[in-house]
């Protein structure tokens, strides 16, 4: 005879010391698997129900905020642990450079996005009261640590609880009323409200009028994605080109011929793109220092075609020293440089290195081969493109910040351009698409993702994806490019959403607390 929930309730809030931080360590492992590519969202829910409990039995201790906290830091150690792995492949690239710091990455990483969490339990733990006001506090603490997260320190809002609902593009369609950081706050406070179902006396209103949200939610989605057929913009054939190159061998002299002849053969196979799109840092060297590949592209652009593409590009400053970008270039007909686009979100030890002469003397140097750091562009920006609606091109992970994809004028369409080969052969990448649906869900713009290994991929407005190419396989994409739509609704108060939402819960929590 299975134990009825409040014996299970009651074990959860009766653990201390080292056994509440070992069950908090495995609840938040477990509850990665609510993300890409398991994208199994009860785990994720059930680990915040279990988090609440945790804090409920804190609150019996003599130092409830500390011991909350530290069950929070152990919560968010196993979650960033297991659903952030694949950041160790990045580190196997040059084995011989990066390697040993494996460890202290396995260590520091996800030590540090787990202060966030900490940072929440102990601020609910702080404010805690009994009964259905403290599932309003935590959930509000949780989800402000998470917005803090995608925000401090240039940010990494990477699997926040919104992406659990992977599994459902229904309820992901919400994101275009209220954003990413608002269905976060709803999330965690439908898994909150499970704590209650843990009681003594279980109280089930609670849990039940956030499960009626998420199906009213769930709903509409499918309403939507019923309803809204995928336009197609007229006369514009998309070519993504995917070479699927190890990055081992990306910029090895060896390579390099080889590397540049498959991305010239892949664009020009049969069929009549009239846009090539090339990945992120695709040319295998500075190109526009090789007059040669200037002429081919020219040569591949002559039918009236528009290549764009990644490329690392140099430029000396004031001083005469070298400033390198990642940047994106426009290409068009004939070969003639219609703009160019500096990455402006750069990756922390990847593309820069914070505190960089105290961290080089001490042998921690960038992922990428390239001394300094890389420059930092001024964008996002949108560009008018010969013969296609204007683009918004996003490099790699710039795609993952929730409103800060849109410059001052709104594009019709993104390009991000990635080379998820950083990220490993299967979670990473698979989130990293993920992130980037839900930016078309919220703006109600396509976007056209090019990555050097996989997954290349035509998104439409709503989420949807209309062609693909999966990881691991070198091809190309070729595909129509969906029309955007009217301006969402998120489009037009962005992150207001999430603070009035926040809001509204601060006030539901103080009605609560109230009560007796």
């Amino acid at each position: 005879m299975t134990p009825s929930f409040d014996k299970v309730g009651s074990y959860i809030r009766g653990l201390n010391g080292v056994r509440r931080l070992l069950f908090a360590w495995l609840a938040g492992l477990l509850s990665a698997l609510g993300f890409a590519p398991f994208e199994l969202f009860p785990f994720l829910l059930l680990g915040f129900g279990a988090l609440v409990l945790l804090i409920d039995g804190a609150q019996r201790t003599a130092r409830p905020v500390r011991n909350s906290a530290l069950a929070g830091f152990a919560f968010g150690f196993g979650q960033f642990l297991a659903g952030l792995h694949w950041i160790g492949y990045a580190f196997m690239v040059d084995p011989g450079a990066h390697e040993w710091q494996i460890p202290f990455v396995a260590l520091l990483f996800p030590g540090g996005l787990a202060l966030f969490f900490a940072l929440a339990c102990g601020t609910a733990a702080y404010f805690w009261r009994d009964g259905p006001a403290r599932i309003v506090i935590f959930a509000c603490s949780l989800a402000v640590a998470e917005w803090l997260r995608g925000h401090v320190l240039t940010g990494f809002p990477w699997n926040i609880a919104a992406y659990a609902w992977g599994a459902s593009l229904a309820i992901l369609q919400s994101a275009a009323l209220f954003g990413s950081y608002a269905l976060t706050l709803l999330t965690i406070l439908l898994g909150a409200s499970l704590a209650e179902l843990f009681r003594t006396r279980q109280r089930w209103i609670f849990p039940s009028i956030m499960a009626a949200l998420f199906v009213l939610l769930w709903a509409g989605g499918e309403v939507r994605l019923g309803v809204a057929h995928t336009a197609y913009v007229r006369g514009v054939r998309l070519r993504l080109v995917q070479p699927d190159v190890p990055q081992a061998e990306k910029y090895g002299h060896r390579y390099l011929l080889r590397n540049w002849d498959w991305l010239l053969s892949l664009s020009a196979r049969p069929g009549s793109p009239t846009i090539v799109v090339w990945p992120e840092a695709a040319p295998p060297f500075l190109l526009m220092r090789e007059p040669v590949a200037l002429d081919q592209i020219a040569m591949l652009t002559a039918p009236g075609r528009v290549l764009m593409t990644g490329a690392i590009r140099r430029e000396g400053n004031a001083m005469g020293e070298p400033r390198y970008y990642n940047s994106f270039y426009i290409f068009g007909p004939s070969g003639e440089l219609l703009a160019t686009y500096d990455k402006f979100h750069l990756v922390p030890f990847g593309e820069y290195l914070p505190f960089e002469y105290t961290l080089d003397r001490w042998g921690i140097t960038k992922l990428t081969g390239i001394a300094g750091s890389f420059a930092r562009g001024d964008g996002p920006h949108t560009y008018d493109v010969p013969g296609a609606p204007s683009v918004g091109p996003l490099i790699c992970y710039e795609i993952i910040f929730p409103g800060d994809v849109v410059g001052a004028r709104r594009p019709h369409w993104f390009v991000n351009v990635t080379d998820d080969s950083w990220f490993g052969p299967w979670a990473g990448p698979q989130q990293h698409l993920l992130s980037a649906r839900v930016r078309a869900i919220e703006e109600g713009i396509p976007v056209a993702r090019a990555a050097n290994t996989g997954i290349s991929a035509i998104i439409d407005p709503l989420g949807r994806i209309t062609a693909e190419l999966g990881l691991g396989r070198q091809g190309v994409v070729d595909g129509d490019l969906p029309a955007a739509i009217a301006f969402t609704p998120y489009s037009r108060l962005r992150e207001g959403w999430f603070w009035l939402f926040l809001g509204a819960c601060v006030a539901l929590a103080w009605v609560l607390s109230r009560r007796k």
